[in-house]
């Protein structure tokens, strides 16, 4: 359990160093001079996100182009999740300063906790908020946009005008895709034009190891895919191109017989949300972890790990008193948890925060 890194080895810190290279200036610092020098000069750039890819998972044997062309690795933010991920990516800020600390967020203005991939109460209702301005402004794709850079993301055709799309893509171009194939050569055939940044979104990863785990067949095939979708886009890239792969968190298998669901009682009495490998608490998180194969850490002294930067008006009011970092090889799960996921992910541990930095300049 350590804070991620974000002088120079984030990927708030990757984003950074894209945006110095197309518009020369960015909100936060570009990436480490080892890692600076791994990235190509290019004139246009694909940022390619394979969800739920740790750096630790290149050991698999289905991803031998992304293992030749890795360059390094990074943190993913606190915590380890897409959403929280995402939103840095889209905004070039970190959690503290966009606002959006977890999966699972407690809302003040609607006094309650949102599924913020889904938008929904964490019993599925849906919620009648508008999110496309959620985000603060301008974000990466606004501030690209007024220094003549087009911003364009190539995303699954169905997450279209989804909740998630209009609060992360305000202001980018929505590009769909319908085929793994199509998506990389979509990907390639758009940077051929000067000044444009694609952020190439591929799923596959984190499905299949939320349902299955890391030994399934399934997450197998989800490897071979995502590597060959790399491969491809690689091999496409127009001269005067880069594309640069990289991941929202890394995944942990948890039996399901470690995953421990809190006690009723103490869910009456508090506001639980977060992951489940970091639960978030508003309350007295200390004397429920007695009893959990969890560490309380109190907000005092976990607050760095959303990052620097001034915070977002609403921080202290959206975040917890203290995290739940479940044990190794546990999860821990609250009365709306699925409670069928053998993949998780969240906590601030190498497997889940470290993500790839991969790269490949074009030579077409």
């Amino acid at each position: 359990m350590r804070s991620p890194d974000y002088s120079g080895g984030n990927l708030l810190n990757l984003v950074a160093e894209i945006e110095r290279r197309l518009i020369g200036t960015a909100p936060h610092p570009g990436l480490s001079p080892e890692l600076s020098d791994a990235v190509p000069a290019a004139r246009s750039f694909v940022l390619a996100l394979f969800d739920g890819l740790g750096d630790q998972q290149l050991g698999h044997p289905a991803v031998g182009a992304m293992r030749a062309h890795r360059a390094g690795s990074l943190d993913s933010p606190f915590p380890a999740t897409t959403t929280v991920s995402l939103a840095t990516i889209a905004t070039g800020r970190s959690p503290a300063e966009h606002g959006l600390l977890g999966y699972q967020l407690w809302m003040p203005t609607l006094d309650v906790v949102i599924n913020t991939i889904k938008w929904t109460t964490l019993w599925g209702e849906p919620v009648d908020y508008d999110t496309t301005p959620f985000l603060p402004s301008p974000n990466l794709w606004e501030r690209l946009t007024g220094h003549g850079i087009e911003p364009i993301t190539l995303q699954p055709w169905n997450f279209e005008r989804s909740p998630m799309s209009r609060m992360l893509y305000r202001g980018a171009r929505f590009e769909p895709w319908g085929s793994e194939d199509e998506a990389a050569d979509a990907a390639a055939s758009l940077v051929s034009e000067p000044g444009r940044l694609v952020l190439l979104y591929v799923p596959h990863v984190d499905f299949a190891a939320h349902v299955g785990g890391q030994t399934d067949e399934g997450y197998h095939e989800a490897m071979e895919l995502v590597d060959r979708v790399w491969d491809r886009l690689a091999r496409r890239l127009p001269r005067e191109a880069a594309a640069i792969g990289t991941a929202d968190h890394g995944h942990v298998d948890i039996p399901l017989d470690r995953q421990v669901r809190l006690p009723r009682l103490g869910q009456e009495e508090l506001v639980l949300f977060g992951d489940a490998r970091a639960m978030f608490v508003k309350g007295d998180g200390a004397s429920l972890a007695a009893n959990l194969p969890a560490t309380w850490v109190p907000r005092q002294e976990m607050q760095h790990w959303w990052g620097p930067g001034d915070r977002h008006p609403e921080f202290d009011e959206r975040a917890p008193d203290g995290v739940l970092v479940a044990d190794d090889g546990y999860a821990l799960l609250h009365r709306h948890s699925d409670d069928s996921l053998i993949g998780q992910h969240g906590a601030p541990t190498e497997a889940e925060l470290r993500v790839p930095l991969l790269v490949a300049t074009g030579s077409r």
